[in-house]
């Protein structure tokens, strides 16, 4: 077989008129044509890493964010729509996006997280950024939360879930004296010393109605947050805080 021309492999390699990717998508939805695929995607690439490195500062590797990038590509040019007008760069980018931030969503996270918290985490920098650039300085919590509309206790739930990102190696070495993050960790359990605390507090549970009891657990011993306890409960966010303040004095007054 010849080689290919050098006209060829220039047309190959660069960006794509309207004439050429119409033509191109043509063969792929019209003929199954699985070669004009292939060279779509492989004459987007530049494309797809321009979008990829826009998320290269977030602990990932640009190679990596490329490879998902092109996912997002192949799934636009397999659902683009001939009779829309549009060119595949404008209907293909917010589905490169979508995958990569599906991929920091679900598969980076070293410590799984709830959806909604990762959502709101990547909320909240993009918003400090902002604020950061425009004032010079970082937002407090209260200023998030008015620009973000959420409550205190979501965002501060959102920026500690930001440290489930990355997971340190217990290998890693401290620098005060060069020995691991490992052997900085307990091997003794003093959970026997503990015995009567969790005894007293048993007792002061007891005091409680079955309802407040329930809330308390919820909160204290499953680390649900108040929004997610008023789902169980079937009362008010602001109902389940009045509660709980008034049930943690309880309970002080009862095991005192």
């Amino acid at each position: 077989m010849a080689a290919p021309t050098t006209q060829t492999t220039r047309r190959t390699r660069g960006l794509l008129d309207a004439t050429e990717e119409r033509a191109l998508l043509e063969r792929v939805h019209l003929h199954g044509d699985l070669q004009a695929r292939n060279e779509l995607v492989e004459r987007l690439l530049p494309f797809v890493r321009r979008i990829a490195r826009s998320y290269a500062d977030r602990g990932e590797q640009l190679d990596d964010l490329i490879q998902v990038g092109a996912i997002g590509l192949v799934n636009a040019i397999d659902r683009f729509d001939l009779d829309r007008g549009l060119r595949l760069s404008t209907f293909a980018a917010p589905n490169i996006s979508g995958e990569i931030k599906r991929h920091f969503r679900d598969r980076a996270w070293a410590v799984r997280t709830p959806r909604d918290l990762q959502e709101l985490h990547a909320k909240l920098r993009g918003t400090s950024d902002a604020f950061s650039k425009q004032h010079g300085r970082s937002p407090t919590v209260g200023e998030l939360c008015e620009l973000t509309g959420h409550d205190e206790e979501h965002v501060l739930d959102a920026i500690s879930a930001g440290r489930n990102f990355r997971a340190a190696s217990l290998d890693a070495p401290r620098e005060e004296d060069g020995g691991s993050l490992g052997d900085a960790l307990g091997r003794e359990d003093h959970g026997f010393e503990l015995a009567e605390d969790r005894a007293t507090l048993d007792r002061g549970l007891r005091a409680l109605g079955e309802r407040e009891r329930r809330i308390v657990l919820l909160r204290y011993v499953d680390g649900l947050s108040q929004r997610e306890i008023a789902a169980k409960v079937g009362v008010s966010q602001m109902h389940v805080s009045r509660l709980l303040r008034r049930s943690i004095d309880d309970l002080r007054a009862a095991i005192t």
